[in-house]
């Protein structure tokens, strides 16, 4: 029963994440790109990132594939799991109303685009990075899975580590010495850590 709930709240957050999402991409979609940074290269990071939050976990949700990494589930797992994928979402979303039409998925430019500094970006850069990082962990506790359960940590991690010096070279070429001061008075995923 607990390796159920489990499933169950992990499948209910990858939908929550659906959900939350859809909206904000159509929004998105309608905002001319001024500027794009989308190669083979950032095409395979996305993959890679998908791969461990999506399709590994569900490798393992549906088929007996993974099976042979399973360990015990503990009782208190499916909880715990569901408060930090619960605190993932909040961030999500908070992340989605603060960008709106400016958010995308990879590194790209919109017409008009704003620096955020307020809201969930006051103290931290990258919260939507925040979110991802929240969701890979809860899925490491939701799994009692050793490749589908860390798969998001590895997944979305090679992502982040990857990714997150370029999109903020491409903050700093875009807004300048904004941006450059917002970095001095903020951290990148964790507030007053990192």
């Amino acid at each position: 029963m607990t390796i159920l709930l489990a499933k169950l709240i992990w499948i209910c957050g990858v939908i929550s994440w659906y959900l939350i999402r859809y909206p904000f991409a159509r929004r998105s979609r309608k905002t001319k790109i001024v500027r794009r940074d989308y190669k083979v290269r950032e095409a395979i990071l996305l993959t890679i990132s998908a791969a461990g939050l999506g399709f590994l976990p569900a490798l393992y949700m549906f088929t007996p594939v993974l099976k042979v990494a399973n360990y015990p589930i503990q009782i208190w797992q499916p909880w715990m799991g569901a408060i930090i994928f619960g605190l993932a979402l909040y961030m999500f979303r908070q992340t989605h109303r603060a960008l709106d039409r400016y958010w995308s998925v990879t590194l790209e430019v919109k017409e008009r685009h704003i620096l955020m500094t307020d809201g969930v970006y006051k103290r931290v850069r990258h919260p939507m990075y925040a979110a991802f990082w929240l969701w890979a962990l809860a899925q490491a506790v939701l799994i009692p899975n050793a490749i589908a359960g860390l798969a998001g940590l590895v997944g979305f991690g090679t992502l982040y580590f990857l990714r997150v010096r370029k999109e903020e070279a491409l903050m700093i070429e875009t807004f300048g010495d904004e941006y450059k001061l917002y970095m001095q008075r903020t951290h990148r995923v964790i507030p007053h850590v990192y």
